[in-house]
């Protein structure tokens, strides 16, 4: 009679472990978590939405005394990127507070999800929140305060500076964000932190669209060169949060 070896698996042991995710699943699950609460909630869009009214009616103020519009033209990339920044960096404080308040953010932490997987949901959900925010906040901004102007043929290129520097304020913003998570005065940490880390690609971006709203002949090329400096940035900077973010997250 042979006795035979038990090996320790049984009817009830196969397949007992399930398998782990893809990162492809995960990104998908943890960027619908967040299009849910925010679509469900709404305070984050509707928080950046009404405080990009308000810095819409101070620039009017301020503004109210130039009576050639010629001359807004001249500064109006500087005003519509310190919108976007002022107007980012609230939607950003607001990234993880659902996560914090609710402890959602333990049991991503103990959930075997790749860090980077939670990285790259978090900027990309911000990233369609940025935009959708500025779909309505930089037409306001034309209507206000450029509505009288013939603005050139090359106005349509601003475009390109907006995505590209918005893409780069989302990856540096959540990084930085999540570094501020747990801090005291974490709204005035995180303005500290990401004004000086970003001003590479506020610099570019603004010299980007300006070159495209002034549309002078002769100055396009800078406008390349200022979209390419700030596609770089967004590449070197985007690929060391993604690599840092796992150390920041789990500090």
């Amino acid at each position: 009679m042979t006795v035979r070896k038990s090996t320790g698996e049984g009817p009830f042991t196969q397949g007992a472990r399930a398998p782990r995710p893809s990162a492809f699943a995960q990104y998908r699950a943890l960027l619908a978590k967040d299009a849910r609460q925010e679509l469900r909630t709404r305070e984050m869009l509707t928080s950046m939405a009404v405080y990009s009214l308000l810095v819409l009616t101070v620039y009017g103020a301020a503004l109210a005394q130039v009576g050639d519009k010629l001359q807004i033209v001249s500064f109006a990339g500087g005003l519509l990127w310190a919108l976007i920044v002022f107007t980012s960096l609230l939607g950003l404080n607001r990234s993880f507070s659902h996560e914090t308040e609710s402890g959602c953010l333990e049991g991503i932490l103990l959930a075997p999800v790749d860090r980077a997987v939670v990285f790259l949901a978090k900027a990309t959900s911000n990233l369609l929140f940025l935009l959708a925010v500025e779909l309505v906040t930089v037409p306001l901004f034309f209507v206000f305060f450029l509505s009288g102007v013939a603005l050139p043929p090359t106005a349509p290129f601003m475009v390109l500076p907006l995505l590209v520097g918005t893409i780069g304020v989302a990856g540096v913003g959540t990084l930085l964000s999540t570094m501020a998570i747990d801090t005291r005065g974490k709204d005035v940490l995180l303005a500290i932190l990401f004004i000086p880390v970003a001003f590479p690609l506020l610099y570019a971006c603004v010299s980007a669209t300006g070159v495209a709203l002034a549309g002078v002949e002769g100055t396009f090329a800078t406008f390349w060169r200022s979209l390419a400096l700030a596609g770089a940035y967004d590449v070197v900077m985007i690929a060391a949060a993604w690599g840092l973010y796992e150390f920041v997250l789990d500090s």
